[in-house]
């Protein structure tokens, strides 16, 4: 049985590569040609401008899909971003499908390979689930038509969705667009590859522990992690279905933040409520979003470290950069201590894993690639126990590693009785963060690292693997979260000091600063996450803009890379 699955696996591989490269081989010759001015002019255009050229007919629909069409194949080639090409569906769309009275009339939308469209697998990365296309769309697609979108494109990810890199037999390797040795960022890592490069100016991900956040950080694009319920989340694949513990969200990224907000507002304005039962019936609201943009003197947390890494140099630059510049602006900016973060990751990370992963790893077929760093949670969490104890007393008692010893030491699959201790003990956790933002801090909203480091290099996750704090704790708490890129890793000034002692770091750290070289990151993204609380991204939204207007006024806004 194993040889024969096997040998399927890699047909079903090279099967499903050889689709797409005939498909891009094939396409209509206006995909082939050069991007004319006019289409140039298209590429430059924020989303509802081309929304209004499309309302007042200046501008054809399938004129703006080719335009991103021909970017996305560049970005594709570049770096693997792409998994199933939907062009020719997509122009039929356009023409028969959309609602091109909509409010997103016309505006093509990369969509994260986990999302149900109409004639097309959702592989997730698993050979076993190609050749199976579905016969209709899910409702974030049916949505989206409704709103005048066309799905043009599906992007590339890891095959468990829990890496911070996005590799996997069937599609192959995705690299970063800023430097093909670096990661793009996972589980969305395509979508961000392909919004960074240009290719595309709206994409949907999800989002467990980071998976939107991480990549828009790693890549340089923008995003937004929503609360439960205000995104649809119906019409997808994963792998972990039912895992509900630390819900995943499907949300949605971007090119610039401008059509981040947009395509956000316009939307939850399509009351995706009517069309998924899994979200709330909470309009936009308008006057949040107008009272944080026009709010005189903001409180601002700015959380530096989660006690378990602290930032690499060209992180924590960037996060003083966004804090200096609020502060210049006249708001009151100052460092805070939350609830133990590190409490966070460990009842985190065993809720998320409580079945051992025995979920995602049943998907596999026989040699089929894993990702590193998941393969990693896979050994721990299946090492014998007196062995697992045994390493564990060695961790804390020899190596003095409090940090690393505490995940180790309930790393394996829990029983119905545990699992409901720990969710009593997240229970807890929201709780007492609450108490703290509303009683202690009474902020309005904090900054953090969005992660220790900027892009790790392919295979990296293997030893960075647990180092996801900083984007992890706020979907434990179910936080709105946005990432918006700030700067680019410079060589002389994000070195580590000569007195960083890297024998000291706890096995965590060791692992997030074993790969960081700033002289070989140079010119890598770097982000900034911003925190509100539970469903309140008109908030965040509206600060993520206030952030880049002091930025403009006090350092100089992050430079996109320029479509070629």
């Amino acid at each position: 049985m194993g040889i024969l699955e096997y040998r399927q696996h890699k047909r079903d591989c090279q099967r499903k590569q050889g689709e797409r490269a005939s498909k891009i081989a094939t396409l209509p010759q206006p995909y082939l040609l050069p991007l004319s001015p006019q289409e140039r002019t298209i590429l430059g255009k924020p989303i509802q401008e081309l929304v209004h050229d499309v309302h007042k007919q200046i501008t054809n629909p399938v004129d703006i899909l080719r335009a991103y069409g021909k970017v996305a194949l560049k970005a594709h080639e570049k770096t693997n971003c792409v998994t199933e090409i939907l062009f020719p569906e997509a122009e039929e769309w356009a023409k028969q499908e959309v609602n091109l009275k909509g409010p997103l009339a016309g505006i093509p939308v990369s969509l994260k390979d986990s999302i149900q469209v109409k004639g097309f697998d959702i592989s997730v990365g698993f050979s076993g689930n190609t050749g199976k296309p579905y016969t209709e769309d899910g409702s974030m697609v049916k949505l989206l038509k409704d709103a005048g979108a066309v799905p043009f494109v599906k992007t590339n990810l890891p095959t468990t969705l829990l890496s911070f890199e996005s590799t996997n037999d069937v599609w192959g390797r995705c690299t970063n667009p800023h430097n093909s040795k670096y990661s793009p960022g996972g589980s969305t890592g395509g979508e961000s590859a392909l919004l960074a490069f240009g290719g595309s100016r709206i994409g949907i991900g999800s989002d467990v522990a980071g998976s939107v956040r991480v990549p828009a950080h790693f890549s340089g694009c923008y995003s937004l992690r929503c609360s439960t319920g205000r995104w649809p989340k119906i019409g997808m694949n994963t792998s972990m279905p039912g895992q509900e513990a630390i819900p995943s969200v499907f949300s949605p990224m971007a090119r610039t933040l401008n059509d981040l907000t947009y395509f956000t507002r316009s939307l939850i304005g399509m009351k995706p409520w009517t069309y998924d039962y899994t979200v709330h019936p909470l309009a936009w609201r308008g006057d949040v979003e107008t009272e944080y943009k026009e709010k005189k003197k903001f409180r601002v947390g700015v959380m530096r470290t989660d006690g378990v890494v602290d930032p690499a140099p060209a992180c924590a630059r960037a996060l003083e950069k966004v804090a200096a510049a609020l502060a210049a602006e006249g708001h009151d900016v100052f460092d805070v201590t939350p609830p133990s973060p590190y409490e966070a990751l460990k009842i985190a990370s065993q809720l998320l894993l409580s079945d051992g992963a025995a979920t995602f790893m049943s998907f596999f077929r026989t040699g089929e690639w894993n990702d590193p760093g998941a393969a990693q949670m896979v050994f721990y969490m299946r090492l014998p126990r007196p062995i697992k104890y045994v390493y564990y007393l060695w961790v804390k008692y020899v190596r003095r590693d409090d940090i690393w010893a505490g995940l180790l030491r309930d790393w394996h699959a829990k029983s119905a009785h545990e699992y409901w201790q720990l969710a009593g003990r997240r229970e807890t956790y929201k709780a007492n963060f609450y108490t703290w933002w509303s009683e202690e801090t009474k902020m309005d909203f904090m900054i953090t690292p969005p992660n220790a480091t900027p892009a790790v290099p392919h295979d990296a996750m293997h030893d960075a693997v647990s180092s996801c704090g900083y984007t992890f704790l706020f979907n434990l708490l179910d936080y709105t979260a946005g990432i918006l890129p700030v700067t680019h890793v410079d060589a002389a000034l994000d070195q580590l000091p000569t007195t960083f002692n890297f024998k000291s770091l706890n096995g965590v750290a060791r692992g997030a600063y074993k790969h960081y070289d700033a002289i070989k990151m140079a010119g890598m993204p770097v982000g900034v996450q911003v925190v509100g609380r539970r469903l309140e991204e008109e908030k965040v939204l509206a600060v993520m803009e206030r952030i880049e207007d002091a930025l403009d006024k006090h350092g100089g806004r992050y430079e996109l890379l320029e479509v070629d």
